[in-house]
C-alpha cells in the first residue's frame, strides 16, 4: 500500500508544487541574482493557514540550491522564538553555522558576524514575521550582503499598519515583492492530494470518491488533507485492508484535527506556550486573571504589548484560542476540535 511515507507527512516539500506557478515565478525571479553571485531581493508572503506559505518558500529555495553553489536555506518561525537572540541564533543553527558558537549568553553581533562571515549566500525564511519582538532584527538581517529574507505572515495591512513596523521596517520593506496565497479551491487540493497519494501510495489502493471526500472535510486547508490521508492509510494498513476507505477517514477525523492542533502547540515558544497552557487548564479565564496568572508562572514576563501580540497570534494565526468581549471584560477560551 505505501510506496513512500514521506510524500504523506505535512512537512515534506514535494518535487513538483501544484496551483502555484505564478508565485513560484515570481520568487524565483527574486532570487534570480543569488545564481549570478549577487544579492537576492526580499519579498514577503501572505495568506491564510493551509495555504502553502511555508512550503512554497521551502520548494523555491530548494529549486535555487540546484541552479547555484553555496546557497543555504535558514528557517525560523517566530512562534517558538521571537527574541532577536532567539531569532538569530535559530537561523544561525538551522543553516549549519552555528557549530562553535556557544549556547546561551551570547550577544546578537556574534550571530551576525557568523552570517556575514561566512562565503555562502543565505535565505532566511522567517515565518510568523508578525510576531517577532524587535523590529531592528529585520532590519540587521537586511543589511548583511549575503543574506536575503523571505517572510511569511497571514495578512499584509497587518503586519504593515502594526506600529512596531510603521517606521524603518515599513521604508526597508514596503517595496519589496509581495506574493499573497488564497486558499485552495476544492479542485486545487484534489490536485494536491492526487500528487501526494501518486508519490507516497501504490495505484489502486485510493478511489476519487474517497480523495473527493477528504477535500470536503478539509475545506481547502492543505495541512489538514494531508493528516487526513495519512492517518487514515495508517488506519487501512494497520487493519491489512487493500483499499482507503471514506470509513477510514470518518474514523481518524478527530484524531487529525487533534494531531494538527498538537503539530501547532509544539511550535510554541516558552511565553506563547505558557499562555496557552493557562488558557487551557482554566477553560475559561479573563483577561486580568489570565495576566496575573502569567505574571505569576513566567520567569521573565513580557509586557502587555507583546503579550497582546502573543495572544493575537494564537488566535488570528493558528487558530488555538479564542476571545470574546473587550478590555478588562475579555475572555478567552481553548478553541473547540
Amino acid at each position: 500500500m505505501i510506496k513512500d511515507a514521506r510524500a504523506l507527512e505535512t512537512r515534506h516539500v514535494p518535487q513538483d508544487l501544484e496551483h502555484r506557478e505564478g508565485q513560484i515565478d515570481q520568487l524565483v525571479g527574486e532570487l534570480k541574482p543569488i545564481t549570478h553571485g549577487l544579492s537576492g531581493e526580499h519579498s514577503f508572503i501572505f495568506g491564510p493557514s493551509g495555504t502553502g506559505k511555508t512550503t512554497l518558500a521551502k520548494f523555491v529555495v530548494r529549486k535555487l540550491q540546484t541552479e547555484a553553489f553555496g546557497v543555504r536555506e535558514a528557517y525560523h518561525n517566530c512562534m517558538s522564538a521571537s527574541s532577536k537572540s532567539g531569532v538569530l541564533r535559530s537561523l544561525v543553527d538551522d543553516a549549519g553555522l552555528g557549530k562553535h558558537i556557544p549556547k546561551g549568553g551570547i550577544e546578537s553581533g556574534r550571530y551576525i558576524e557568523s552570517l556575514r562571515d561566512t562565503d555562502e549566500h543565505i535565505v532566511a525564511i522567517i515565518d510568523e514575521v508578525d510576531v517577532i519582538d524587535d523590529e531592528t532584527t529585520l532590519i540587521a538581517l537586511s543589511e548583511i550582503e549575503n543574506v536575503t529574507l523571505i517572510m511569511i505572515t497571514i495578512d499584509e495591512n497587518d503586519f504593515f499598519s502594526d506600529p512596531r513596523f510603521d517606521g524603518r521596517v515599513k521604508s526597508r520593506f514596503q517595496h519589496c515583492e509581495m506574493l499573497p496565497l488564497r486558499r485552495y479551491s476544492h479542485t486545487e487540493l484534489e490536485d494536491i492530494i492526487w500528487a501526494r497519494i501518486r508519490a507516497g501510495l501504490k495505484p489502486g489502493v485510493i478511489d476519487e470518491y474517497v480523495v473527493e471526500y477528504i477535500c470536503n472535510k478539509a475545506a481547502g486547508d492543505a495541512r489538514e488533507a494531508i493528516i487526513l490521508l495519512r492517518r487514515a492509510t495508517m488506519r487501512a494498513y494497520h487493519n491489512e485492508q487493500s483499499e482507503i476507505t471514506a470509513g477510514d477517514v470518518d474514523s481518524v477525523e478527530t484524531g487529525a484535527r487533534e494531531e494538527k492542533r498538537q503539530d501547532l502547540i509544539d511550535e510554541l515558544g516558552t511565553h506563547k506556550r505558557l499562555l496557552y497552557d493557562i488558557i487551557e487548564r482554566a477553560g475559561k479565564i479573563s483577561s486580568v486573571e489570565l495576566r496575573e496568572t502569567y505574571e505569576q508562572r513566567a520567569q521573565n514576563p513580557r509586557g502587555d504589548t507583546s503579550r497582546g501580540r502573543y495572544l493575537n497570534a494564537l488566535e488570528n494565526n493558528y487558530g488555538l484560542i479564542t476571545s470574546s468581549g473587550n478590555g478588562r471584560g475579555k475572555t478567552y477560551a481553548v478553541t473547540e476540535i
